[in-house]
């Protein structure tokens, strides 16, 4: 007979991590566990507070409901169409049965990288903070390695900003480093022409969300005639119905959409996404949405199974002083699969 359960758990960042929305000291995600006595699957629902579609006072409810379908033998498949309003319930619990299902809990994708041959690249992460603090995180990004790096703006000073990259520039070229900006919606549409000509200077491979999400008119203008290419991350959060991510991705145009399984529905989600970009010449990467290193995990195995060359944003892994010990390490700019042990004693499990 099956068992499963879920629990709460609060990953503690080892820094003040600034966002667009506020400092972020502590994150809050969820666990189901599966069990029949032999075997063991463990998923994670990724909850964004204030960025889910799923943010909502009746999320541990539905979490209850729907540990009772599995344990009632509902079908996975059934499960998973139900939560389509519930994205990152979606994405543990897919997570959770490939877990099960495997020989190896932690095994859920047979690629290079789960078999440890090869490592996924991913860029560099720059935190929003003052300019010392952005500084420092830069150099030690392109110390380690990183040929791309993902630089938070929109929260201090925008000349302080623009002087970060030209200090960028004017030691590495575009071929050297690919800068990518996410703006986390934090320019008006009025401003906006304005703030990415003061970019684009500083040869930026793309910005993501340059404006707010469900500005459609204003973000279609901005991607037709791009002066940054543009990659949508929040303007697909919510869209669930199959069609309307069609018609969202043929209205606007961008040139990039950045997919976070958790906030977009799972693989199940992400397979639908993918599809519907290579079907208007669409490219697409894929970030953690602050995952502990059980989902980060999953995602990162899922992302080797679609040969996506493109640097993917899955530096996660160390932001928190309570993760789940993992055999995930970073090497240079790339996430290897080593060879440390799962450790779950965090968990109490």
């Amino acid at each position: 007979m099956l068992k499963a359960q879920y629990f709460p758990y609060r990953l503690k960042f080892n820094f003040l991590a600034g966002t667009s929305r506020g400092i972020l000291k502590t994150k809050l995600t969820y666990f189901i566990t599966l069990s029949d006595g032999v075997k063991f699957g463990i998923g994670e629902c990724s909850l964004f507070k204030g960025l889910s579609y799923d943010d909502n006072s009746d999320y541990e409810n539905e979490l209850i409901e729907v540990i009772s379908k599995l344990e009632n033998e509902v079908s996975i498949s059934i499960i998973i169409e139900e939560l389509k309003e519930w994205p990152s319930i979606q994405f543990g619990i897919e997570t959770a049965f490939l877990s099960f299902k495997a020989d190896n809990p932690f095994y859920l994708f047979d690629n290079n990288f789960s078999n440890q041959l090869s490592g996924i690249e991913i860029n560099g992460l720059v935190w929003m903070g003052d300019w010392e603090f952005m500084y420092n995180q830069l150099k030690e990004k392109l110390e380690l390695g990183h040929s791309c790096i993902k630089i938070k703006i929109g929260a201090i000073n925008f000349e302080k900003e623009l002087d970060l990259l030209k200090k960028i520039r004017n030691e590495f070229s575009e071929k050297e480093v690919e800068i990518r900006l996410d703006a986390n919606g934090a320019f008006s549409p009025k401003i906006v022409v304005e703030k990415l000509k003061s970019l684009a200077k500083y040869k930026i491979h793309s910005i993501e969300q340059p404006i707010r999400a469900k500005q459609i008119k204003e973000m279609k203008l901005l991607c037709e005639n791009p002066i940054i290419p543009i990659a949508l991350d929040e303007e697909l959060i919510g869209v669930v119905d199959f069609q309307k991510k069609e018609s969202l991705l043929r209205e606007i145009k961008p040139q990039y959409i950045i997919l976070k399984p958790a906030l977009v529905g799972g693989f199940t989600g992400c397979n639908e996404w993918i599809n519907l970009a290579k079907s208007v010449d669409i490219n697409w990467w894929i970030t953690s949405a602050l995952e502990s290193n059980i989902g980060l995990n999953a995602i990162a195995q899922y992302v080797a199974s679609k040969n996506n060359a493109m640097p993917q944003g899955l530096g996660t892994g160390g932001l928190f002083s309570n993760n789940i010990s993992s055999p995930l390490e970073l090497r240079k700019n790339r996430l290897w699969y080593g060879n440390s042990k799962w450790d779950l004693s965090l968990l109490n499990l």
